[in-house]
Parts: structure tokens; sequence; C-alpha cells
């Protein structure tokens, strides 16, 4: 008959942890609480052989929780996990009957043999061979779950940390000792990095998961810095660790390291929003700027600008350079506009030889000049072949309140200033 295991902790993940070691023993069933309520409800309704408690959960802690399964089912066998083993709690979980006390990232081993023997003891089995027959099967899987348990509660991917009212460290495990890139616990628990964000009503809701207005919960993430000055950004979750009496008296907080998560996020984010060739960004990203300085622009009372170039003759560079030659013409043209710009303003690819710059909070005179300039700075670069290109200026709201009707007065401009310096016949070639 399969033995019949309940794992109740508020944190999913280390729920998963166990749960890992476990999924493959073929003559075990697992069920899972998230809080000590919970707990005590699925105890009562199933049975268990054995019951897996954290020792603070929300609703009802587990010291509590375990009080309650042992009146409702004398015969479940109650295990509790707990940050730090001190001899009170010793005391009130020998009081209880509580089959073993293990630390939080104990070797997996140790929770494995407690296990056996709990269930064992409880079932009347003769050795804990007689509860896990298959083991010899599954002894591989085994290892590759106890090494995904680690990675749960004790690698460099989640850091768990305990910490008094006021954000002061209580305790770490290695894994943040590790992330952070400290010597020792000791050493690290002399660092002050929680105080901060528990003193922001804000940082403090998300962090302890609590819903906002929107009734969604957002996690927290934030920047840290690691010993060396390198930089971090982490996801945390946290929760209350309550007396006996129901207050609390600190927190519980895990910490998983997102900065690669990040870092591509952020490159793929810039590379959707860059032309290939030239590494300008691409229209998508220029129409965004566009609504950003509309929407700045009615908020603020200031107007800004928007240069349309196209570059003059490519389909002849072309013909005679080759088109590897005019690739580069383009990206000269983009060279020229990202050193001929401020930091605030947005050189983009508009399409084919077409350009765009985004001149926030710039008046008609000002861009005309900046044009020129631009202008300027293209024929002047010192390349073969020679190039120049024409522009067109459109101020926002004078000539246009919405991305339309602005791209085409600068469009309209543009191709005026084509016809009067190239002549009618070059618009047609």
């Amino acid at each position: 008959m399969a033995a019949r295991i309940l794992i109740a902790d508020d944190h999913e993940m280390i729920r998963k942890g166990i749960r890992s070691l476990l999924e493959f023993r073929h003559d075990i069933e697992v069920s899972e609480a998230s809080d000590g309520k919970e707990a005590v409800e699925k105890a009562v309704a199933l049975n268990p052989d054995l019951v897996i408690l954290d020792i603070s959960m929300p609703l009802l802690d587990g010291l509590s929780a375990a009080k309650e399964i042992r009146k409702a089912a004398p015969g479940t066998a109650i295990l509790i996990l707990t940050f730090q083993k001190t001899d009170t709690l010793r005391d009130e979980a020998e009081k209880i009957g509580v089959s073993a006390l293990l630390t939080k990232g104990e070797d997996s081993n140790a929770l494995l043999r407690a296990i056996d023997t709990a269930i064992g003891d409880m079932r009347g089995h003769k050795s804990s061979n007689a509860l896990y027959g298959q083991r010899s099967r599954v002894e591989k899987k085994i290892r590759h779950w106890e090494a995904h348990y680690h990675a749960l509660m004790g690698n460099v991917s989640f850091g768990i940390c305990r910490c008094g009212m006021e954000g002061q460290f209580l305790d770490v495990n290695q894994a943040l000792v590790t992330m952070l890139g400290y010597g020792s616990r000791e050493e690290l628990l002399a660092v002050n990095l929680i105080a901060d964000l528990l003193r922001d009503p804000s940082q403090r809701a998300q962090l302890l998961g609590e819903v906002g207005e929107n009734g969604r919960i957002d996690p927290l993430e934030i920047g840290w810095s690691r010993k060396d000055g390198a930089s971090l950004k982490v996801r945390l979750s946290g929760r209350g660790i309550n007396t006996d009496e129901g207050k609390t008296d600190g927190y519980e907080i895990i910490v998983e390291d997102v900065t690669k998560q990040r870092e591509l996020e952020d490159h793929l984010r810039r590379q959707a929003a860059r032309d290939p060739l030239t590494g300008l960004a691409n229209y998508r990203y220029l129409v965004e700027v566009l609504e950003t300085e509309i929407r700045r622009s009615k908020r603020t009372g200031r107007e800004f600008a928007l240069l349309l170039f196209d570059l003059d003759r490519l389909k002849q560079i072309n013909d005679r350079y080759g088109h590897v030659t005019g690739s580069e013409a383009l990206c000269r043209l983009a060279q020229a506009l990202t050193t001929g710009c401020r930091d605030v303003d947005t050189p983009a690819r508009f399409g084919g030889d077409e350009f765009a710059v985004v001149l926030p909070e710039t008046g008609a005179e000002s861009a005309r000049f900046v044009a020129q300039r631009l202008c300027d700075n293209l024929a002047n670069d010192g390349n073969i072949p020679k190039l120049s290109v024409s522009v067109g200026v459109a101020v926002y709201p004078t000539d246009g309140e919405a991305i339309e009707t602005l791209l085409a007065a600068a469009d309209m401009a543009l191709y005026g200033m084509k016809a009067r310096v190239h002549g009618t016949a070059q618009l047609n070639q």
C-alpha cells in the first residue's frame, strides 16, 4: 500500500524541492498544503502516514498545526522543517510528539532517512527497505532530484535569509553567501540589505506578497551589489515569522538571482527595436518615441520636432559601385545622425533610404539648424562616394497633432526640398 505524505509550506519552491525527492518513488502519494490551516484540514481528510510541516506558515504556524494534527490524526508521523533548531523548539516538538526536527537546506539524505524512519515506525515496517522496495531501480533518478532539491534549497539560484523586524540579518544560508560573493556567513550577517525595503511601504507589501489595488501581487525585483561591487538583479519573496502568540517577530526571505535573465530580456528587447543594418532604432520604435513625445508635449505644452531624411541618388550608387557600397552609404548616414544628435534625440531608420530624427523640446528654427548641421556632417565625412541628403522638418503640434499627419508634413517638406534642389526629373528616377 502506498505511503501518503503531506507537504505543508507556503513557498511553492520548497514544496517542489521536497516533492522532487519523492516523485519517482511509486509507493508514495504526495499531497501539498500552502498554509497551516490547509495542512490541518488535509491531514484530517486524508489521514496521511506522514506530514512535513514548515515551522512558520500563514494562518497557523508549524507547531500549532502539529498540535491540531496530533489530536485529529494521532497515528500520523510529523516532521517539522525549521530555519534554526533551538532548545525551546526541541522541547515543544517533543511534547507534541514530532518525529524529527530538520533544518532547511540540510542534506537531502537526512530528510529521506527521517521520512523512512517516521513512516516505518508509524506503519510498523520492519525497515525502510519495506517501504521503498523499488529503491534500486530509481537510485539514479533520486540522485538527479537530490541535485534539484539542492538547487532549490541551497545553491546560488535561491538564497534564503532570516531577518529581524528592522531588517538585520539573523541567519543566511550558504547559497546567499555565494550569490553575494562574501567569504563566510558571519561576514554577510554584518551587512544590512533588507532594512531600506522594509521601511518602504510599497516594497514591503510586494516583498510579503500583499495584494495591491489592482488585485495582483507584483513580484519585488531590486538591484543589489556583490561584495566586489558587481551589480545583481534579484527577485525577493518573503513572509512574516510569528511567535506562539501570533505576533510577527521577523521575516524569512527567498532571494533569486535574475541578473542573467533580465540581461537576456533587455538584449532581446533592444534587438527587436533596432534596424539590423544600421543599428539605429527601427520604424516600430520610432512610432513608440513619437507617441511618448506627443504625450509629453500635451502634458508640458512644449513642442518637439521631427526630421525626415532621404539619401539622394542611392539607386545610382548601387548601380555604379554595387550594393555593398550602397549599404555602406546607409550606414554612413546613420553614423552622421548618431554623432550629430544629443543623447535625448532619437535617430531611426524610417525604411529603405529614409531616416528620421526626433528632437524633444525643439522648435522649428532650432530644428532647421540641426537638420543643416546633419546634412553637412554627411557631406563632409571624407568618404567616397560623396553623399548628400534631402530633409524635411515638421514640428508638433503646429504641423500635425497625430503621428500620421506629422510624418506626412515632414515627408511633404522633404520632397519639396528635393524638387527645389534636384529638379522634378530627379524625383522620378
